[in-house]
């Protein structure tokens, strides 16, 4: 199929892009890597009277490291953030989360910004955004404001994001102390969306005993679903815990749906499974870091073009 009749805007700006957000309101879409868009344009499962193209704004094309985190702009492909590698020494689950989004090609292609801003509960960024307790930076014509991830994602697709304002950066906050993170998921088909996801972080002392334990789950709930499972695993190391505590800790909180690609039950099931590995992993990655933090502590910044 074919997309329905849109007029079509190319800004060469930022200013230029919220000028025309500005004017087409409500009854215009943003294209960045259009991964998502251009399917749905296709399938008319949307019908924007307005597109608003922003490949043309070089300026939010970057992905910037600091020794507190790495802020991506809306323009950096997930290619181009999954390769970085000062952001990889700074937040490894950017990498370990992009290197799980579709195939390559999409990668190239799609922009990490773009996903968060499309809000699929199903999508690998939105589960990575909400355990670290990232944040998005959102632009409108005459004022900038930033979002918490807590307050970004409010439904499946649906995202706080107004009439008039572009999604022009995310912000992945590194995580503190000896903390080791990991991100796993099963899919029916390699590239395909995943029927669940787990991201993992845990935090271990100087003895590399657990103090901190939480994991994001995706295609398991309406928006991002973070769960601290520390009560489950503190106090033990990577050789004493119990993982299956962890995984049963979870599964109280977790409310899973059938559709036609599982069942409740076996999303359920493939939680436990997942829960384990990714925290088996985090915490023997956490009992690897430098202790001192020293590891990407120089600023640095890299056109994502």
């Amino acid at each position: 199929m074919k997309p329905p009749a849109f007029r079509y805007h190319a800004p060469t700006d930022l200013a230029e892009a919220l000028d025309a957000l500005a004017e087409v309101g409500h009854d215009g879409k943003v294209l960045a890597g259009g991964q998502s868009l251009i399917p749905m344009l296709n399938m008319r499962l949307a019908a924007p009277a307005h597109l608003v193209d922003i490949n043309g704004l070089s300026e939010l094309a970057y992905v910037r490291t600091d020794p507190g985190g790495v802020a991506v702009g809306a323009l950096a492909r997930h290619a181009e953030v999954e390769a970085d590698e000062a952001a990889h020494a700074v937040v490894p689950l950017l990498r370990q989360g992009l290197r799980l989004v579709a195939h390559p090609v999409i990668r190239n292609r799609g922009t990490t910004v773009g996903s968060l801003a499309h809000a699929d509960p199903s999508g690998e960024m939105t589960a990575v955004l909400a355990l670290l307790g990232g944040s998005m930076t959102l632009a409108r014509k005459g004022s900038t404001r930033t979002v918490a991830v807590e307050d970004f994602f409010v439904g499946p697709l649906e995202a706080s994001i107004e009439e008039g304002e572009l999604a022009v950066a995310a912000y992945f906050p590194r995580l503190p102390g000896r903390t080791g993170t990991e991100f796993v998921e099963i899919a029916r088909r390699h590239g395909d969306y995943a029927m669940c996801g787990v991201a993992a972080a845990v935090t271990v002392d100087d003895d590399l005993r657990i103090v901190s334990a939480r994991a994001a789950y995706l295609s398991l709930s309406p928006v991002p679903l973070v769960l601290d499972l520390t009560d489950a695993l503190i106090g033990r190391t990577a050789d004493t815990a119990v993982w299956q505590d962890a995984a049963t800790l979870a599964a109280g909180s977790l409310e899973p749906e059938g559709d036609i690609h599982a069942t409740a039950e076996y999303r359920a099931q493939l939680a436990g499974v997942l829960t384990v590995r990714a925290l088996r992993t985090a915490t023997e990655r956490a009992a690897l870091v430098d202790p001192n933090g020293t590891t990407g502590t120089t600023s640095t910044e890299r056109s994502a073009r």
